[in-house]
Formats: C-alpha cells, structure tokens, sequence
C-alpha cells in the first residue's frame, strides 16, 4: 500500500509566526494529520520541519505501507531533497541529515513531489489553522 502524505509549512513575516501542518492517506482515507506552531522562522524552515514531523508520524503506520510518496507545494525543497539543488545554507544541510536519517528507519522507498498550492488544500489548512 501506498501512504501519500500531503505537508505544508508557513510564515507570517518569513522570518515571523510559523506553523507547520501535514495529512496522511491511505488507499484514500485520512490516517492522520497534524498541525503546529513552531515559534519564529523562515518559510523554509517550516516547510522542512512540516516534512520532518511527517517522517515522525509514518513509523507508526510502517507495517501497513510499502511506499510513501509526499507532496509539497515547495518546488525549492522538493528539488533540494531530490537532490536537484545544491543546498549550501547550513540549516537546510542540517534538516536534510535529520531527514536522510529518518528514512534509513524507515526503510520504505520514499519519493517527494512538487505538487501546486491548489493540490495541496488540506496541509494548507492546517497550517493556516494555528
């Protein structure tokens, strides 16, 4: 089975406010989601830290799953963990580590996919929420 997870992340101000937000599906019906403020930071950071708290969230669904697929409405992020973009700022290389890391526990191939704000509605919610 497939789990597809939808993540989001958002500043107001960039650096200001930011929250994150995600939702988990399988075979087509929600499994999870999850939605929080994480204090003052960029854009970027919350879009990395919405993907990390994903990867948290999947080891409680791994017996269920044999790939995951996420979609993100961050082309750049996308494209720097598929390794399509040089990261040289020193927090990305960071959230980048954290997120090879949690994949090597995962242990399930795992794809991301840049996908339009307007396919990405309900981690938009949930980041608009907090």
């Amino acid at each position: 089975m497939i789990l597809k997870i939808f993540t989001d992340g958002g500043s107001r101000g960039n650096p200001g406010p930011a929250s994150i937000g995600g939702v988990g599906y399988l075979n087509g019906k929600q499994i999870f989601e999850f939605k929080k403020a994480i204090g003052i930071a960029t854009n970027n950071d919350a879009e990395y830290l919405a993907l990390i708290e994903a990867l948290e969230n999947v080891k409680s669904y791994m017996l269920q799953v044999t790939r995951i697929e996420f979609y993100c409405d961050s082309r750049l992020m996308v494209n720097q963990v598929n390794g399509m973009f040089k990261v040289k700022n020193g927090k990305i290389k960071e959230y980048i580590l954290k997120i090879r890391g949690l994949e090597q526990e995962i242990k399930l191939p795992i794809s991301y996919h840049y996908v339009p704000r307007e396919q990405n509605i309900e981690a938009d919610r949930l980041v608009n929420e907090v």
